[in-house]
């Protein structure tokens, strides 16, 4: 059954790889791998709850006054096997349907518009660096995908000229992944490292900081230099009296404020708590949702209509990667529970056993498929290593907690993921946004993507040996 399980999980990896080919939509694969996975596991539960959770199921048995039977087996399987998993995937998906919600919130005030603002420049350079730099300082505090199909937008009412766009677009691409991963909260996969204890957020974020400023800045300056001098922007709308969307500069200043204000304090409400993240996040919401109700009492209450500014395309976006992520990491989590990770986790001590060839070879990968499934794969073969273990050798000091393999799975994965458009959600967003073609990217925009990822590795190397 081990063999079958793996087999379909590769097969649901290749169809993932690919679905820009047989355009099946990866989060259905994800799902229905992850499901089947945990079906089959279940048919043979007692073989793996033997070999594997013996002990465990021992004492099970013991403290629950159970006798061996299928029903205790079956008990087993869902309080101490599966209910262990999804509790941590579903802390996850919940926190980003918060802070999805918290966008919706920040949205309807017109939030964003002063960063159309902020970018609008007629010098290329100006509005080349306000992109990169808003699109990177966003998706520190929201996920990758949320953050890239805003920042579409607002480049969307900025420029007017295709190809100028789809110049821009890469580089808000590159800089959400790279914002994202420098931070807990700003990615998946950085949160599913911070919530499994492999990292804390202070030195995370201060071991990451400048690879990731160094992996955004090089190829945004490489790619601006293939745009004229000049933009060629779209005039800025007059809004006329009465206009719904007349919404006054500090209310935007103010709850934008407080909405990226309040998810920064989420890693200090799980350090004061420890409480789960997305609680955090709930309350952010909760907070912002009641100023919200304040601020737009009057209009709420009068005659209009109130008109909603909300992007559905983005809020079915974030539904989708929301699905994936939790039926990749169902699928992760069930070669787990098989054993098939610690089989990977032994052929890479034997026969890598360098975490920075793992990082490269992760990252080469991500570029061809999904990096949320490669970065939460890598993750799940390793587990935390206590940093008092006996016999602790140079190399499992990398896999304790805020060790090299964390900083470097995380990084390596959000930056390789951006040499093709594949490779990750902002990625698929700016093809369909901007119609960009896989050849396209990879002529204009994969070698400047490599060699900010090669320059941010050997500043990661470079402050590692520093600060050791």
């Amino acid at each position: 059954m081990t063999i079958a399980i793996v087999i379909l999980m590769l097969l649901g990896y290749v169809l993932i790889c690919t679905e820009h080919i047989t355009h099946i939509n990866k989060a259905t694969v994800a799902l229905f791998c992850g499901v089947c996975g945990w079906v089959m596991y279940v048919c043979v539960g007692p073989y793996y709850i033997e070999t594997l959770h013996g002990n465990v199921f021992h004492d099970f048995l013991v403290g629950q006054e159970y006798n061996y039977s299928i029903q205790a087996v079956n008990e087993f399987l869902r309080e101490k096997v599966f209910a262990r998993h999804i509790a941590q995937l579903t802390s996850i998906v919940m926190y980003l349907l918060a802070t999805m919600a918290i966008v919706e919130v920040l949205e309807s005030n017109g939030c964003f518009d002063f960063v159309v603002k902020l970018c609008r420049s007629r010098s290329t350079w100006v509005t080349v660096w306000m992109l990169a730099l808003c699109s990177f300082l966003l998706s520190a505090n929201l996920d990758n995908l949320t953050s890239s199909v805003v920042m579409l937008m607002v480049m969307n009412r900025l420029v007017v000229n295709h190809r100028q766009r789809m110049l821009l677009g890469a580089i808000i691409v590159i800089a959400t992944n790279c914002g994202g991963c420098f931070t807990v909260i700003g990615d998946v996969t950085s949160l599913l490292v911070w919530t499994r204890g492999a990292v804390t957020p202070t030195n995370y974020s201060a071991a990451i900081i400048l690879p990731a400023l160094v992996a955004t800045a090089i190829p945004t300056f490489l790619i601006g230099r293939k745009l004229p001098d000049h933009l060629d922007l779209k005039r800025s709308g007059v809004l006329f009296r009465g206009d719904d969307r007349d919404i006054k500069l500090w209310q935007q200043l103010l709850m934008f404020s407080f909405g990226m204000g309040g998810l920064w304090f989420v890693p200090t409400f799980y350090r004061l708590t420890d409480l789960p993240p997305f609680l955090g996040a709930l309350c952010v919401l909760g907070v912002l949702w009641v100023m919200n109700e304040i601020i737009n009492r009057k209009r709420i209450l009068s005659d209009q209509p109130l008109t909603t500014r909300t992007n559905r395309s983005l809020q079915y976006e974030v539904i989708q990667m929301i699905m994936f992520f939790l039926g990749i990491g169902l699928s992760v989590d069930i070669l787990i529970e098989v054993g098939a990770m610690k089989s990977v986790a032994d052929w890479c001590n034997d026969y890598i056993h360098n975490i920075y060839i793992l990082s490269l070879v992760l990252g080469a990968v991500s570029a061809v498929m999904d990096n949320i499934a490669l970065v939460i794969s890598g993750i799940s073969i390793y587990p935390v290593v206590e940093s008092d273990a006996v016999g602790m050798t140079e190399y499992m000091q990398s896999f304790v907690q805020n060790g090299q393999y964390w900083h470097l799975i995380t990084l390596s994965g959000c930056v390789g993921g951006c040499l093709l458009p594949i490779g990750n959600t902002a990625g698929y967003a700016l093809m369909k946004a901007e119609d960009v073609s896989i050849w396209w990217y990879f002529r204009h925009i994969t070698v400047k993507v490599l060699l900010g990822w090669f320059c941010a590795l050997g500043i990661y190397f470079l402050v590692d040996s520093f600060l050791r």
